[in-house]
């Protein structure tokens, strides 16, 4: 797992000496990487018992048009764009960011699928 806790090094590079070791609550979990497909979630258990959904993969997206006001539901077709990895396009990973091809048009995915367990983007020109 990923532990998410602070650096021992400054951004100087000097180093930080903690006062405490690494706590099991500061640990992560491994990503969701949604992909396209039927639809699949998991509910997951987090930090003072609350919960996330992670969409582990997803087939329609909430694609909302700027320009009417107007959202509708829409098929995802490919990823055509992902500025945070550019071998997400190749896996059809869905991540917050990732430009998606849908039945509407091109769009920006503004949600974040492995937090929230939806996919609501955003119609681009």
């Amino acid at each position: 797992m990923l532990w998410q806790g602070r650096s021992v090094r400054k951004a100087t590079g000097g180093r930080y000496h903690p006062a405490r070791s690494k706590r099991r609550s500061e640990i992560g979990r491994a990503p969701a990487d949604t992909h396209i497909g039927e639809d699949r979630r998991k509910i997951v258990r987090t930090y003072g018992g609350n919960h996330k959904v992670r969409a582990l993969r997803a087939m329609y997206a909430t694609v909302s048009n700027p320009a009417t006001g107007e959202s509708r539901k829409a098929r995802i077709e490919t990823v055509e764009e992902n500025t945070a990895n550019p071998n997400y396009v190749r896996r059809n990973l869905l991540t917050k960011g990732a430009i998606i091809k849908t039945e509407l048009g091109r769009a920006r995915i503004v949600s974040r699928p492995g937090q929230h367990g939806v996919i609501n983007a955003v119609l681009i020109t």
